[in-house]
């Protein structure tokens, strides 16, 4: 696997290795000791979610308050701009975002430790996500930031229709967060 560090302090880019034959592929999406020797990441998941999504569906920015999840995510059907805002008021990389097209057919993954909002936009018909998360969801711990927030300034894909829920159009301003 290569790990490819991004702007975030801790949030990084895997590609795992890929074997094609002519009989199809192989790859391991996770593998405990070589993410921890090489991506140094060595927290316990306890949870894994799967969603599909068409074209348009935007989820998130969500975070959770005060039981913040790492999250390993991948697509393996489709395509997304995934979104990574780092949301830890002593980092040095505080309310700055990444963004990386997650697809099934470039087979990334995309590491979000705690302390981190996500979301993501479905650029292809359908997309299937997967994710692992280092805690377990709790829904009354949920926060949502906006995910057109002027402070943040997301470059977000356009297309000609955005599919969100309610409760993303009402998340809260990024300045407005208490975390």
């Amino acid at each position: 696997m290569k790990v490819i560090e991004t702007k975030l302090k801790g949030c990084k880019i895997i590609k795992p290795r890929v074997y094609k034959d002519d009989r199809g592929l192989f790859l391991e999406t996770f593998q405990a000791q070589r993410y921890k020797t090489n991506a140094h990441i060595d927290n316990m998941f306890v949870q894994d979610n799967f969603s599909t999504s068409v074209k348009g569906v935007l989820r998130g920015l969500h975070y959770q308050k005060t039981k913040p999840q790492g999250k390993l995510v991948r697509v393996s059907r489709g395509k997304v701009f995934d979104v990574a805002v780092d949301i830890r008021r002593h980092s040095s990389s505080y309310g700055r975002w990444h963004a990386s097209e997650l697809s099934g057919e470039n087979k990334l993954q995309l590491w979000i430790p705690p302390g981190f909002a996500h979301g993501f936009l479905v650029l292809s018909n359908e997309a299937d996500f997967e994710y692992k998360c280092t805690q377990y969801y709790d829904p009354n711990d949920e926060g949502t930031i906006l995910w057109n927030d002027k402070d943040l300034n997301i470059d977000w894909p356009k297309l000609d229709d955005i599919i969100i829920s309610d409760k993303d159009a009402k998340g809260s301003g990024f300045k407005d967060i208490n975390v």
